[in-house]
């Protein structure tokens, strides 16, 4: 690889963890209380609400199946209106904290279905309010599952980056592609993939490591 080129390689790979970081840091946050409370408002459940999962549903069930790269152009009205731009690393971090959040709903609402009914009506039985239950049954037994389906989104995550530097958000998708691909120095390219697949590997040993420990608890 040319010299000239390892600054710019650090500055895609910061640019990568940026977008990639905050995404998870908005996208966890949003995509846990989304997943939440669809669980809590199932018919039958603590908070049984039809309207309200009616609605959360019927979202999570439009955003999550479109294509990244479209869900970025259809979002650039609400991109502009809240970021300022279309372009740029903010803006598209900002449409990948919205697609991560409703990724993440699903995956959190799926993992809390799991769990045994009777733990919960135990609780329910002792007196224990609806937030108690949240946060001493619900989280706690579907902690494990929670982690890995984590992990799964860090890897959509790290996917939605470079989908995303194909249109100029920058990171290292934009750097194979503008380095590599169009220079035709296939090297660099395969360097990116290995920058990658490299991180992925990190990620899910992490996370792995994490689901036991929380197993064992």
């Amino acid at each position: 690889m040319n010299p000239d080129l390892v600054p710019v390689l650090w500055q895609a790979f910061g640019e990568t963890v940026f977008m990639v970081l905050i995404t998870l840091a908005v996208g966890g946050v949003c995509g846990l209380a989304l997943g939440l409370g669809l669980y809590l408002t199932r018919p039958g459940n603590l908070l049984e609400h039809r309207g309200v999962f009616a609605v959360l549903n019927v979202a999570v069930n439009v955003v999550r199946p479109i294509p990244f790269i479209i869900f970025l152009v259809a979002l650039g009205p609400v991109t502009r209106a809240v970021v300022g731009t279309t372009i740029g690393t903010g803006a598209f971090t900002f449409a990948m904290c919205v697609m991560a959040s409703f990724v993440f709903a699903r995956l959190v609402e799926q993992n809390l279905v799991s769990i045994d009914p009777g733990v919960i009506e135990a609780a329910r039985a002792m007196g224990a309010s609806p937030l108690r239950i949240v946060r001493t049954v619900v989280v706690p037994e579907a902690l494990s599952p929670l982690i890995l389906g984590y992990t799964f989104l860090f890897v959509g995550v790290l996917d939605m980056s470079a989908i995303a530097g194909y249109l100029g958000a920058g990171g290292l998708g934009d750097f194979a592609i503008v380095y590599g691909y169009r220079q035709y120095d296939w090297a660099l390219t395969a360097l990116v993939v290995v920058i990658i697949i490299v991180i992925v590997q990190l990620v899910q040993w992490l996370g792995n490591s994490l689901a036991r420990r929380a197993l064992r608890r």
